[in-house]
């Protein structure tokens, strides 16, 4: 995990395309991944320091950070944990499903800061998948690497409700196709 090869700054393969419940319990015990590397900017920290409020000076203060513990601003923490769904598209594609709901999140660490201009990537880890009502409800672990860095800079474990597309008798979805 540590460090950037050339075949580590590659955009992930197709991404794996379930369409029932079945095909996501087949998933777990996989890890999928690495997603591609994303740049940590200075301009995609104050953006999310705006839009939340959260202007503390590790993040915004460019001079001030400098000086700090980590040498420079560091990302926000939960500006890290937001990018969960943009890598997470890397690696499944919801197409096949009516829609994807957030359910939540059980734990989420920050072990290791993530500096700007820094490379994040992440590995998805499937935990379990149960069959729900219309659907199933996912539990992943998501697992985000800096480049270069043995230690992780955030680990979550994220659940999601995948609903099937319902077919119904005399729907549009039933009608021949001309």
């Amino acid at each position: 995990m540590s460090g950037c090869r050339e075949e580590d700054s590659r955009v992930a393969a197709k991404p794996l395309q379930p369409t029932s419940a079945a095909e996501l319990a087949s998933l777990v015990g996989k890890e999928l991944g690495p997603t591609g590397w994303k740049v940590i900017t200075q301009r995609k920290i104050d953006a999310f320091a705006e839009a939340t409020e959260d202007e503390g000076w590790i993040h915004v203060d460019r001079s001030l950070a400098a000086a700090g513990p980590f040498g420079s601003t560091i990302a926000h923490g939960l500006l890290t944990l937001g990018l969960g769904p943009v890598f997470t598209a890397e690696l499944v594609s919801y197409d096949g499903f009516a829609h994807v709901l957030n359910y939540g999140y059980e734990r989420v660490r920050f072990p290791a800061p993530l500096p700007v201009e820094s490379r994040v990537r992440m590995r998805l880890g499937v935990d379990s998948a149960e069959e729900v009502d219309g659907g199933a409800q996912v539990s992943m672990t998501q697992v985000y690497e800096r480049d270069g860095l043995e230690r992780p800079v955030c680990v979550a474990r994220w659940m999601a409700r995948f609903v099937e597309r319902q077919t119904r008798v005399g729907s549009r979805a039933d009608a021949p196709s001309t």
